[in-house]
């Protein structure tokens, strides 16, 4: 049967939510380093389940301070107001897509070989804001890069998303060039998406600073972007204890204590009650039903403290993040697990081996892809450059889009694909017919 009319009655936004589902930088995800080596036998979190996490406690966290907000103000029911939901989950689904393989070290390893190893001698060649972007890679900034990025001029890049979904996503409102007034090391856009996040804050309204005696400025973040932000952060601190639990970095007793803290002591004795009443008896399912219910504590606590900070995250004036405004028995349980993560297992031996081998590997791509691009005409490089698809502006006539082009073709490689290829062109792996 043919269909020669569709009736769609999507929303923008939900527009904006299926796109990023069914693309293919979403389904990359799956095959990129969340912090864990990707699984053997025991199953955690890679980028993608990390990323359909997330956007389901954004999804919880927009419906519910939408639904107070029309309690509150009942003429915005039937307004968009109502799409908050779906608009900060579909941030959230985006949020990671910009993140290069190997986890962190990946943007080390991107950000390193410009500041310290064989890029450091392209920094005389390139403009300063194009070098302050590269020194400092950023996943973030890389995202807005890949939803809105125009490649050559044969045809429009990105996603064609809404500004809303857009500026939810730009955590750090700022340009690299930008680290050192404000202080710190993350930035949310590179110097060629600039004028893009211009015109979606003037269209959205979002308030500029501008530097006092200098170039430039500061925006205001997006209010959205405060939930993103505590989608985030309630994900992959609480689910990295649940995965280093599963992979016995974390003792259940150790865990057990960790998630119960974020507890009142009859509310714990509760806890422990149903889980016997129900027959848990698996370790491993006993820790899924408290880290449930502490997903759920910290959504609602998320959710209160941006009501309760909404005339100043409108106005632009909030400071800092959500998850450091809740309450002070949830925040210093919030901080235990964060010091657990740090001293246990951010630097266990699973994942300092999966840092030290994923920076090796893109110093070592780099290295080959940007001498190829400097010289272009010599016979192994015309071989390499031959390997990149024609979506990147690898053979454009200035230098800095071919660098840049470099950096997207790298960061949007799996983890397994950057494997291979760091093999192939080491000569280690061969195909074989």
């Amino acid at each position: 049967m043919r269909h020669t009319e569709r009736h769609d009655d999507r929303s923008e936004f939900k527009r904006d939510y299926d796109r990023l589902i069914f693309s293919a930088p979403f389904r990359r995800l799956q095959n990129k380093t969340q912090v864990f080596p990707l699984p053997g036998s025991v199953f955690v979190h890679n980028r993608l389940t990390h990323s359909l996490e997330v956007a389901s406690v954004g999804m919880s966290l927009g419906s519910d301070v939408a639904r107070d907000i029309i309690r509150r103000n009942p003429h915005f029911a039937g307004t968009n107001i109502e799409e908050l939901g779906t608009i900060v989950a579909s941030a959230c689904l985006a949020h990671d897509l910009g993140n290069p393989p190997f986890g962190h070290s990946g943007e080390k390893g991107i950000q390193t070989f410009f500041s310290e190893g064989a890029g450091a001698q392209l920094q005389s060649q390139l403009p300063p804001e194009v070098w302050q972007d590269l020194i400092h890679f950023e996943g973030n900034a890389n995202a807005f890069r890949i939803l809105t990025h125009r490649f050559s001029g044969r045809r429009e890049g990105g996603f064609a998303m809404t500004y809303s979904t857009l500026a939810s996503i730009v955590k750090y409102p700022y340009p690299a060039s930008s680290i050192s007034y404000v202080g710190k090391e993350k930035f949310g856009f590179f110097t060629s998406e600039a004028p893009i996040y211009k015109k979606i804050a003037k269209e959205l309204g979002i308030t500029f600073s501008p530097f006092g005696g200098a170039r430039g400025g500061l925006y205001s973040r997006h209010p959205l972007v405060y939930l993103v932000e505590a989608a985030d952060d309630i994900c992959y601190e609480i689910m990295d204890i649940e995965d280093a639990h599963k992979l016995k970095l974390l003792s259940f007793e150790e865990t057990r204590e960790l998630l119960l803290a974020f507890f009142e002591e009859d509310v714990q004795k509760a806890i422990l009650e149903r889980i016997e009443q129900e027959h848990i008896t698996d370790e491993n399912e006993q820790v899924v039903y408290m880290r449930a219910g502490v997903i759920g504590k910290l959504e609602n606590e998320c959710v209160s403290a941006f009501l309760h900070n909404e005339e100043a995250i409108l106005a632009g004036t909030f400071q800092g993040s959500l998850i450091k405004q809740i309450s002070e028995r949830q925040r210093k349980a919030y901080e235990a697990c964060t010091k657990v993560a740090f001293s246990k297992i951010y630097r266990s031996k699973p994942v300092l081996d999966i840092e030290l081998g994923g920076f090796h590997i893109m110093g070592t791509i780099l290295e080959r892809m940007i001498d190829a691009i400097i010289h272009p005409d010599r016979f192994y490089s015309k071989q390499l450059l031959c390997r990149v698809s024609s979506q990147y502006e690898i053979e454009a006539p200035d230098l800095p889009t071919r660098v840049m082009a470099v950096v997207d073709f790298i960061s949007g490689m799996t983890d397994v694909f950057a494997l291979d290829f760091y093999q192939k062109i080491n000569g280690t792996s061969l195909p074989i017919v």
